[in-house]
């Protein structure tokens, strides 16, 4: 990996030499991408008093994320036939066609098909800002980089519910999506200005059409696991969406055009080991982001604002350690992914023996080791994948990092839902069942957490470069 003088690896030196305008391109895609993901928290109810349909507004999610994750997997091949100036800014177009789609919506349908647009938009976005911080920013920065996306992540996660709920304060759920539409709009007609110079990334022509078809079978098989109430029916979406998911990998290594870097699906690698780390690693959260809300109101007596901003001591936690550690170089960055890794477990633990009835500090301390984790060992984890791709594998393999985060942000939504639902949440929270919920929905992911610890660690020890 290559080394950089103390000089070299500062804020400033990363907005110098005209990468200023760049960085901001990025932080506005990112910004982009997870917002329009959880505005519909706050907006939700408002859709369904003016067009009906509560039954399909769990289905309209799961196309956004289907559309998000294959537009995610995708976007490095996109960025090779199209060029990373034009793809971008297509990606712009798209979303922005997507919230004027679902602004004007008639009916519940048309919202939905506007939800699954705006999910492919904000996908390519998504990952075409991963592919431009591979090839537009040196090694040195990349740390940095990652850590001002977790950041927007961070804040996303916090101020996307928040605007949607302010907007409707003042207007109508309509004005949230054309804001959404103004500023898709604005990072489309910047992106040729902003990226100008950028050249075609290094790598095969072709899309790799029958691994994204497998993958979105996959991927639909997860989201529809998250939405449906029979237990054996979702435990079984499950099963057959992960089986479906590694046949992606098996087939992706035999393809001539591959959708995935060479030895993606190899644990013994730093590639293999990294992807399965972060899907992993972020499955096991997403009990608390889900559950967390509705137990603190039933089981405590929260209100909805109260319990939102509870859980938002993750992502202030999460936000806080990738800034204080952005900065770490040689041995550091491997000891913080382990250290990170060790906390999330240790947060699970927690949360599951505390989330119900134990003291309320327990429950924040939970949350903000669970931010901890990744604040400490995202950015880092995301540099020593990049570092050990290919020049030929360096569009597909950062893209990749963002479909493998949606990816394990469905599974393990459905693998909480699917505990949840066995204990009992089909028939609603209450103060009989609350206790088991708040459990299992922890306890259900923590060999998730704990087989992408081991993965973490293999990433920062024995794992091949190639």
């Amino acid at each position: 990996m290559a080394t950089a003088t103390r000089s070299d690896n500062t804020w400033a030196d990363l907005l110098a030499d005209g990468r200023a305008p760049r960085f901001a391109l990025i932080c506005l895609g990112v910004w982009l991408n997870a917002a329009d993901s959880l505005v519909t928290a706050t907006i939700m109810p408002s859709v369904g008093a003016q067009l009906g349909g509560y039954a399909y507004f769990s289905w309209a999610t799961a196309g956004f994320l289907v559309g998000a994750i294959l537009a995610g997997a995708s976007s490095g091949r996109v960025s090779e036939i199209f060029g990373l100036r034009g793809a971008t800014a297509m990606a712009g177009v798209i979303m922005t066609l997507g919230c004027v789609m679902s602004a004007l919506a008639p009916d519940v349908g048309v919202f939905m098909v506007g939800r699954l647009i705006q999910g492919l938009g904000s996908g390519w976005i998504s990952g075409f800002a991963m592919v431009a911080i591979a090839l537009l920013f040196p090694e040195r920065h990349w740390a940095r980089v990652f850590a001002s996306v977790t950041f927007i992540w961070g804040i996303a996660t916090v101020l996307g519910p928040l605007f949607g709920g302010a907007v409707l304060e003042g207007g109508t759920w309509r004005d949230v999506f054309w804001l959404f539409a103004l500023q898709a709009g604005v990072f489309s007609a910047a992106a040729p200005f902003l990226l100008r110079g950028s050249a075609k990334a290094v790598g095969g022509p072709g899309v790799p059409w029958l691994q994204l078809a497998v993958l979105g079978v996959g991927v639909a098989a997860i989201a529809v696991a998250d939405v449906v109430k029979a237990p054996a029916l979702a435990v079984g979406l499950v099963v057959v969406g992960l089986a479906i998911l590694t046949l992606v990998i098996w087939i992706d290594h035999r393809a001539k055009v591959r959708l995935l870097p060479h030895r993606a699906g190899d644990l013994r690698t730093v590639c293999g080991s990294g992807y399965f780390a972060m899907f992993a690693l972020t499955a096991a959260t997403m009990g608390f982001a889900i559950y967390a809300p509705p137990l603190l109101q039933t089981l405590r007596g929260f209100s909805p604002l109260a319990a939102g901003y509870a859980i938002g001591s993750e992502s202030a936690a999460w936000t806080l350690a990738a800034m204080l550690v952005a900065g770490a170089t040689g041995l550091w960055d491997g000891r913080w992914i382990r250290i990170g890794t060790v906390l999330l477990i240790a947060s699970l633990v927690i949360l599951a023996l505390t989330m119900a009835d134990g003291p309320f500090w327990w429950v924040l301390l939970g949350g903000a080791l669970m931010g901890a984790a990744f604040g400490f060992s995202w950015s880092f984890m995301s540099r020593r994948l990049l570092a050990a791709l290919s020049d030929e594998d360096r569009a597909i393999g950062s893209s990749a990092i963002t479909a493998v985060r949606q990816t394990g942000a469905a599974a393990g939504s459905a693998i909480s839902g699917v505990a949840a639902n066995l204990a009992g949440f089909t028939g609603g929270i209450t103060a009989h069942n609350g206790g088991a919920i708040a459990f299992w929905v922890f306890v259900s992911v923590i060999p998730l957490a704990l087989a992408g610890t081991w993965a973490a660690f293999r990433l920062t020890g024995s794992a091949e470069t190639a």
